[in-house]
């Protein structure tokens, strides 16, 4: 799998006590001494111990005027105590530094270590690792449920406490307690509303080789790991030989290739494309910016266009911490964490008590296909279909 992203951290790193695991599995020590002022608060007297829930939120116009979050407080959890070696997943992973470096200000006694490299790569290291009894990680949290659930599938986790999966819909973790979701992914349609209305827009995907609006109209990133989970959501419900068929009208259709999903999104609120294929924050991000883009999304009901895909988190089995992995765990569920992911990243919040921002459909109110996601796991059939049917 392709596992690409613009999401960078963007904001200026705030220093923490976190090390850097190499490859080779040393640590790295970075800038370990006191801590500067918090990432989004904007104030400068912050100090180790004194995060509040506006430290998690995040700002600007699709943030002001919420209400406050629901859910389990980190107040109302045991304090994060000791040292902790997390593979962090590329992507977004590069955004959840920022949460860890809250939380690392926050607990004086906490430090942690982080690998950071594509999901798929540190998935197979996980399971290589596991295999030579040579464990290393103590958590994974991956940008896909593909990659967590090939590490659940190779014997590789350990049990989740009960508390972090009774937070979050049997949907979105793993049905043996291996792996739970931290945010969600929506998959969407972005459409530029000076070219197409909402009547415009297919309930399914299988129609839009068919919709006229959208011939030659419409972009996407065939590389992009969020797209080729899409496409694995639709092997799985559909077979290769629908699959490679819609992929093949599409082209007829007239699709432009891009490289990233953010580009699709902000392409189509340029009005070069009418609509693309693309997960829901690219057009959320590019409405933070740009308040008055001509920009919308549609969702699908029902089918591999409206996958609702998730990052996650699981145990690494063999690991000496698994009382603090399981504190950790339950951290990145609290209410001010999916705060976070809501505000920060603009995903999905995975608890009932925090909102969507944006005017978002709340997650129960989408219509994802009934998929098993640790199915996704089987990206390389995908892969070599999109070659067969001439997309790669």
């Amino acid at each position: 799998m392709t596992d690409t992203s613009d999401d960078s951290r963007s904001s200026t790193p705030t220093p923490s006590r976190r090390r850097f695991v190499t490859a080779g599995g040393a640590a790295m020590v970075t800038a370990l001494a006191g801590c500067s002022s918090i990432l989004g608060n904007g104030d400068d007297d912050s100090v180790s111990g004194s995060i509040s829930l506006a430290d998690f939120r995040g700002s600007g116009p699709l943030v002001s005027q919420r209400e406050s979050p629901g859910g389990t407080s980190i107040e109302d959890l045991p304090d994060l105590d000791g040292e902790l070696t997390l593979y962090l997943g590329g992507g977004e992973g590069g955004l959840y530094l920022d949460l860890i470096d809250l939380f690392e200000q926050k607990y004086d006694n906490f430090t942690a270590n982080h690998r950071l490299e594509p999901s798929s790569d540190l998935a197979n290291a996980i399971i290589q690792e596991s295999e030579a009894d040579a464990t290393q990680a103590d958590v994974f949290m991956a940008v896909d449920a593909g990659s967590l659930g090939a590490v659940a599938n190779a014997g590789a986790t350990a049990p989740l406490p009960d508390e972090a999966l009774s937070s979050v819909r049997d949907s979105f973790q793993d049905g043996q307690g291996r792996w739970v979701g931290i945010a969600g992914r929506a998959r969407a349609v972005p459409y530029n509303t000076d070219r197409l209305s909402a009547s415009d827009m297919p309930s399914t995907v299988q129609e839009f080789p068919e919709t006229g609006a959208l011939q030659g109209a419409m972009g996407w990133a065939p590389t992009y790991g969020a797209f080729q989970s899409f496409v694995t959501a639709m092997r799985l419900i559909r077979g290769d030989d629908e699959t490679r068929a819609w992929l093949e009208a599409m082209l007829d259709h007239g699709v432009t290739e891009y490289d990233n999903e953010f580009r699709v999104s902000n392409s189509v609120a340029d009005g070069e494309l009418a609509a693309g294929f693309a997960n829901h924050y690219y057009s959320l991000r590019v409405r933070s910016a740009r308040e008055s883009a001509p920009l919308e999304l549609a969702f699908t009901e029902g089918d591999a266009g409206a996958l609702v895909n998730v990052s996650g988190v699981e145990i690494v089995d063999g690991t000496d911490n698994a009382d603090l992995a399981a504190n950790f765990v339950r951290h990145v569920l609290s209410a001010e964490a999916q705060e976070f992911f809501a505000t920060r990243t603009f995903a999905y919040p995975m608890i009932p008590g925090v909102a969507p921002v944006g005017g978002l459909p709340r997650i129960d109110e989408l219509n994802p296909p009934d998929i098993d996601l640790t199915e996704l796991a089987d990206v390389d059939g995908t892969v070599d279909l999109l070659r067969e049917a001439g997309v790669l």
